[in-house]
């Protein structure tokens, strides 16, 4: 049999037949350019794992010179960015199980005269260490400060205060995960990634598949409309979402030993709205896709800004404005607070409250242009 010889023009034909269908299935070619920008523009500019500027409130019960002294000084670290000042140690508290502050730095009463008695005064520091990368550096900082913070204040015959130990004892307590377990932090976010990465893409196949085997339209010749059609594909995966999610509370006690401080059966009741969320966008995404194949590329195309800016993967705080913006509109941020909140804090429905109602409006959206996009009948 003889064989054909290369032929540059027979091969310059396949190439330009190419291009035009790469023309012409032009969602393919926006994901080609699409997803690289948006992973050089994530990693390069939002992606930080040193956060500064984080949440932190003060408690004073001794105002002094001194007191004004720490606190511009650690604002001038920029990790530290005072936010609140507490009245009451409740107060505060309650700030660090709701996640509006990271750090509450506590100046006892009787600071200031502790202090030029040369009694070494204790300054408190409590942290929220459910993130142990986002406090780590920020808590390594506070070491240095204390040392040096105080000496412009401690001139002529208060010098010999500042010498070492140095003139403050620095007392830390890491709440919510003291031992700095990264497991702790990373198995209750696990639900959420993995929740989004196969509710999304299950769905997102659901109407596409059925167009390309010839399916939908024995579908569309029944009278069912388009809000039954829907729930009716969400429901199935509902069921299949709870089990992945006792499977990985199972793992999480049992193999990785996770702390369960709060209710099992309140995170169960805000699963099912993010379930929901996410079995919505992949519905919605599945009545825009002409083919399975775009529906994975807009599914990857959805997950990857989740997993990066929504605290999974990369401290949220340490990201810049923007980033955090578009972050506060992804369910999978919210939900992660809340399954941190309740499994290592022991959130309840007070704490939770303002994480739920985004994921609320966020599923009602998605549900909306999903009943919109859907179509009684084939193109």
């Amino acid at each position: 049999m003889k064989v054909r010889e290369f032929n540059l023009r027979r091969f310059w034909a396949v190439v330009v037949k190419e291009f035009i269908q790469m023309r012409r299935d032009r969602l393919t070619f926006g994901m080609m350019v699409g997803i690289p920008l948006m992973q050089l523009i994530l990693f390069g500019f939002a992606i930080n794992a040193d956060p500064k500027h984080l949440p932190t409130a003060v408690l004073a019960a001794d105002h002094s010179v001194f007191e004004r002294t720490l606190v511009w000084a650690l604002r001038n670290t920029d990790y530290f960015q005072i936010r609140h000042r507490a009245a009451t140690e409740a107060e505060a508290r309650r700030w660090l199980l709701e996640g509006k502050v990271m750090f509450v730095v506590h100046i006892p009463e009787g600071f200031a005269r502790r202090l030029l008695r040369g009694e070494r005064p204790s300054l408190l520091l409590e942290a929220d260490a459910t993130d142990p990368m986002a406090t780590g550096y920020a808590l390594s900082a506070l070491n240095t400060l204390v040392e040096r913070a105080l000496d412009r204040d401690l001139e002529g015959p208060l010098r010999a205060l500042g010498a070492a130990p140095g003139p403050i004892e620095l007392r830390t307590h890491r709440h919510f995960n003291p031992e700095n377990v990264t497991q702790y932090n990373v198995v209750p976010g696990l639900m959420g990634v993995v929740l989004t990465m196969t509710m999304v893409v299950i769905t997102a196949l659901a109407i596409t598949r059925e167009r390309e085997r010839g399916t939908m339209e024995n579908l569309l010749s029944t009278p069912v409309r388009p809000g039954e059609v829907m729930i009716g594909k969400i429901v199935p995966y509902i069921l299949v979402g709870y089990v992945q999610v006792l499977l990985i509370l199972a793992a999480a006690r049992w193999l990785f030993r996770v702390p369960v401080l709060g209710s099992v059966g309140l995170l169960l009741a805000v699963i099912l709205l993010f379930i929901t969320a996410n079995l919505a966008v992949g519905i919605t995404f599945s009545t825009v896709a002409r083919n399975q194949l775009q529906a994975m590329q807009m599914s990857f195309f959805y997950f990857l800004p989740n997993i990066l800016l929504s605290g999974f993967m990369f401290p949220f705080r340490g990201m810049p404005t923007w980033a955090q913006g578009l972050g506060e509109v992804l369910p999978l941020t919210h939900f992660l607070r809340i399954v941190r909140g309740i499994l290592l804090k022991g959130n309840g429905p007070r704490e939770i409250g303002p994480e739920v109602w985004p994921i609320a409006l966020f599923m009602a959206v998605a549900l909306t242009l999903g009943l919109k996009r859907y179509r009684q009948t084939l193109d």
